[in-house]
This record gives structure tokens, C-alpha cells and sequence, in this order.
């Protein structure tokens, strides 16, 4: 059945000559494969150039039930990027966090709450002319609410440590595993859970501690998620933002 729906880009794979493997993450069933044609024409109207990572799409494809891959008819870009291709810092963030969706958001089924929390994030970090450093940290941390990972801070007292393992905070150090951190990093953690787009440009952080805060969140959803590698683009995202 052919249905439209808008789209989110996380991974492409090139099939064949002129075709791709696109998985997106779409406002109508969850994450989906869509086999796309891109003819080498110039007057192709589809154009490799839609599936960039983050690219918000609209689809037209045929939803054929008990398919695991779906072909797509036609396919529009909704918001043409102004700054993510053409910024270095914001390139580099858009394919980490495009990878990390990849690995880390599985469900195949609608979830618009999600949807829009991923569309809307990436056309605010689209149109953010300054102060985006700590933007890929804040998208993390608030993307464990929709995964239902998000710690209870209400649990929090200055001097507790945060167990990784357990997603909690707590007075007493924990003996029996070692994925934890220490009660400065925890307070730090919890500065940033309170921040959200508009107010991070407040913390501030030098690179060093913006890359042990990325380390700790890789760890955090590793522990929490089947599966979940060692991230290629996590060691470029830690090397920016001085």
C-alpha cells in the first residue's frame, strides 16, 4: 500500500548502481530500510543528496505488510539544511548522533512523541548560529527519557555518586561492579540534565570535560542497550569544541 510519511536519515548503504538501502526513522512506523532508486541522471528527481545524515525527508513507499524492505516512489527533502553540510562542527555532530540512533533506537513501530523530539532537535541545530557546543550532550541525556532510561533526579544529594549499571543515584559507593562515577562527575551530570537547548550555552565545559561527559553517556546507553559498539565517530566528536 503506498503511504507518505515523513523522515529522519540514520544510515545509508549503497545497493546495486544507481540504488541505496536507506534506514530512516519515520513519523509513521519507527525506524524502517527503504530501498530508494537514484538514477545517475541529472534530471533525477531523487538525488543521493536527500539521504544525508539527519536529512528530514518526505517519503512516498509502498508499506507492504510482512516486508522487511520498502520501495520507495518518491522522496523530497522537508527541511533543506542551511548550515549542518557546510559547518565542520555541526557536520561532525550530525554523524555522530546519526550513528548513534542507528545503534541505539531499534522499534519498529510509531512513536511520535520520539519523531518529533528528533525532527525538532535537528532543525534547532540546523538554524543555532552559536553556542551548539554542548548540543550532541543535551540531545543524549534527553533522548534517555524517550527510551526509558532517564535517571530520577529527585533521588539526587549533593555528595552521591551515579551508578551506571542501575540508572540511580546513591550515597554509598557501589562494590559490586565498577560502572560508576564519582560524586564532582555526578553533579556535573546532573547540571546538564537540567539543561536544554536554549540554556546550554551557560555550562560551561572545556573540551576535556565535554569528552569524559560523552564518554560517561556512551558507557551510560552501552550497559542499557543490546548490543550497542563502541561508536567510529565518537573519537572526532571528542577532539572538537575547545
Amino acid at each position: 500500500m503506498l503511504q507518505k510519511t515523513l523522515g529522519i536519515v540514520l544510515h545509508t548503504l549503497k545497493y546495486k548502481d544507481s540504488s541505496i538501502i536507506a534506514d530512516i526513522y519515520t513519523e509513521v512506523s519507527g525506524r524502517a530500510s527503504f530501498l530508494v532508486s537514484i538514477p545517475c541522471s541529472r534530471k533525477a528527481t531523487v538525488k543521493s543528496v536527500l539521504f544525508q545524515p539527519l536529512a528530514l525527508v518526505e517519503l512516498e513507499a509502498d508499506f507492504r505488510p510482512n516486508a522487511t524492505i520498502y520501495k520507495v516512489k518518491e522522496a523530497k527533502s522537508l527541511h533543506p539544511f542551511a548550515t549542518i553540510p557546510y559547518d565542520p562542527y555541526k557536520t561532525a555532530i550530525a554523524l555522530f548522533l546519526s550513528e548513534f540512533l542507528y545503534r541505539a533506537v531499534r522499534e519498529e513501530a510509531e512513536n511520535r512523541p520520539l519523531f518529533a523530539y528528533l525532527y525538532h532537535s535537528v532543525i534547532w541545530l540546523d538554524e543555532c548560529r552559536s553556542g551548539f557546543a554542548n548540543f550532541h550532550l543535551v540531545f543524549l541525556m534527553r533522548l534517555s527519557r524517550f527510551l526509558g532510561l532517564y535517571p530520577n533526579l529527585e533521588d539526587y544529594q549533593r555528595g552521591d555518586y551515579f551508578d551506571l549499571q542501575n540508572a540511580c543515584f546513591t550515597p554509598l559507593r557501589p562494590q559490586l561492579h565498577s560502572n560508576y562515577i564519582g560524586p564532582e562527575e555526578a553533579s556535573r551530570l546532573t547540571g546538564l540534565m537540567r539543561m536544554n537547548y536554549e540554556t546550554m550555552h551557560l555550562f560551561a565545559m572545556n573540551r576535556a570535560e565535554r569528552a569524559r561527559c560523552l564518554a560517561i553517556m556512551n558507557e551510560f546507553y552501552r550497559l542499557h542497550l543490546p548490543d550497542f559498539p563502541v561508536l567510529k565517530s565518537l573519537e572526532v566528536l571528542k577532539e572538537l569544541f575547545d
